[in-house]
């Protein structure tokens, strides 16, 4: 039997001196799984990618991606690795208002000295805006896109550097059937096509069926 892709032992967090606490004994995902987190919100889904991620750090406990213990590395050990393997989509966007569509989407590849920009790249974050249907509005700003043209946009920056992990916060919430489906199909398209790992925190409970697994937080959390 392969190791799972991700493991998470005796986590424990807490945001200051909040209410909010999360608990989890045990959890592993499968490499090139596709996972659904849901549960009440509030209840910890959000956390627990950003945990994940190497965003957060929890206050005891420890979190393996891919052989690396992320836990344990730096506030800059944690940036380099999330960039260079885990695409992320927020539920935010975390857009740059300052760049055009196109540079946001190419983003990872200007803040990182570990990937290296080509015409390739660019090539690449054309053609996926142009599956998700945006590509008439690279040169474009963030303020002036939809809330469903942005959630795109941070879409086509998730996959683009070709992440071994794949972490989507409600990335359908903000987008009507035609482009709930759209960019649905390219995450679980990338993921299939790379063997990649897909979790997604989400409360539309018609997607579930295109998972492999349904983690729901009531059940998971201690």
């Amino acid at each position: 039997m392969s190791q799972p892709l991700i493991r998470v032992r005796e986590l424990s967090f807490a945001y200051g001196e909040g209410d909010f606490r999360l608990s989890i004994p045990e959890l592993d995902v499968a490499r090139a799984s596709s996972v659904a987190f849901i549960g009440p919100s509030g209840s910890g889904k959000t956390t627990l990618l950003h945990l994940m991620a190497g965003i957060s750090l929890p206050q005891s406990g420890r979190i393996d991606t891919d052989g690396v213990e992320v836990t344990k590395l730096s506030e800059n050990q944690r940036r380099a690795f999330r960039i260079q393997h885990i695409g992320l989509v927020f539920q935010e966007f975390e857009l740059l208002e300052y760049l055009s569509v196109l540079d946001n989407i190419l983003l990872p590849y200007r803040i990182n000295p570990a990937l290296r920009y080509t015409k390739a790249v660019r090539e690449r974050a054309r053609a996926i805006s142009s599956r998700v249907g945006i590509e008439d509005k690279l040169d474009r700003y963030p303020g002036q896109l939809s809330q469903g043209e942005r959630q795109r946009v941070a879409v086509c920056r998730s996959v683009l550097t070709e992440p071994s992990v794949l972490m989507a916060d409600e990335p359908t919430g903000n987008l009507d059937p035609h482009n709930k489906g759209k960019v649905l199909d390219i995450l679980f398209d990338y993921a299939e096509a790379n063997a990649t790992t897909l979790l997604m925190v989400t409360h539309d409970h018609d997607l579930l069926e295109r998972f492999e697994r349904v983690v729901d937080f009531k059940e998971l959390i201690s």
